[in-house]
């Protein structure tokens, strides 16, 4: 194939240049995607529900009726 096919083959879909950005794009962020989350910030998010869970029963007991009214 000569390059005036491959110019008029990107034209045909009316993207022009921004077809050849969108498949460099996708390339990209599949790489990225294949990577996996690394460990450490798997410990970070872990230890950040922790804290939640524990800010969220420190703030129910807090709020809790007692049982005396």
């Amino acid at each position: 194939m000569n390059d005036l096919s491959a110019l008029r083959r990107r034209r045909d879909d009316g993207l022009g240049p921004n077809t050849d950005i969108g498949r460099k794009l996708r390339a990209l962020f599949a790489t990225v995607e294949d990577q996996g989350i690394p460990p450490h910030l798997l410990d970070l998010l872990d230890r950040l529900d922790e804290v939640e869970r524990q800010s969220s029963v420190h703030l129910n007991s807090a709020t809790a009726p007692e049982d005396g009214e």
